[in-house]
């Protein structure tokens, strides 16, 4: 237990100093906007489509259980304001962050596992260049930009499936629907949303970075790497949640 304890110490203090060497990076070097481009378009494109069926089925199933509830009540017409705030502030950020961990995450830590195994991260310091600078600062960078955007389409999307439901399964008029949705959702509910989606491309994207750069063990190691990078991933998101659900909810 005492061991257990001491490696994850050891492991979140070399996580800080990861941070910290990427902040420092791009601080005063900037990112190459080549590189970043390029990563922004590969997160983008790996994740579009499963962001998009997990949002439109999230909306339709998050519909129909409202529904069902506030029907006992009589306030059926409500369920759009209840299925448009539960997405914009938690459902849209949340579960685009744990698909990006195992679509996106899980790329990285492979694709930067299998580089230190086959000794290319070594060649890259041999060659005097900064593995951070060419391998983890763009990609985090890209991620802080592209997954507010993620979780914005998942926003939309998943209302559009609210509103099928609502329209067509629930006999809900439309207008009525799209009242509520744009009368009740304000700024600062999208504002919270959007930030902490920022913050979970951050959390994402480094935790997989760090897995992959501190890969030991062959190619055994690279799944074990990936394994790692997707449930620690996961696992943050879902605790950061609450921490900044508070901090938000303080500031405003």
């Amino acid at each position: 237990m005492k061991d257990t304890t001491q490696n994850a110490l050891t492991a979140l203090g070399n996580y800080g100093f990861l941070l910290r060497d990427v902040g420092r990076d791009i601080f005063t070097k900037g990112v190459n906007p080549k590189e970043l481009t390029r990563q922004m378009v590969i997160i983008g494109n790996n994740s579009a489509m499963i962001c998009f069926l997990t949002a439109i089925f999230t909306g339709m199933v998050l519909a129909i259980q409202t529904a069902y509830g506030l029907q006992r009540f009589g306030a059926k017409l409500y369920v759009g304001n209840i299925v448009s705030l539960a997405l914009v502030r938690e459902l849209g950020p949340v579960l685009t962050g744990i698909m990006l961990c195992g679509r996106v995450g899980a790329g990285i830590a492979a694709e930067i596992a299998s580089m230190v195994v086959t000794e290319q991260v070594d060649a890259i310091k041999a060659l005097g260049a900064n593995p951070i600078r060419k391998l983890v600062s763009p990609r985090i960078v890209a991620g802080l930009l592209v997954m507010p955007m993620l979780a914005l389409f998942c926003d939309i999307v998943g209302i559009v499936g609210g509103g099928v439901i609502c329209v067509y399964e629930l006999d809900v008029p439309y207008h009525s629907f799209y009242r509520s949705v744009v009368t009740f959702v304000t700024f600062p509910d999208l504002f919270d949303g959007l930030a902490k989606s920022a913050v979970f491309g951050l959390i994402l994207i480094s935790i997989a970075c760090f897995y992959g750069l501190n890969c030991r063990g062959g190619t055994e190691g690279v799944g074990k790497a990936t394994t790692a990078a997707v449930v620690t991933g996961s696992i943050t998101i879902l605790i950061s949640d609450f921490f900044l659900t508070k901090l938000l909810l303080i500031i405003h």
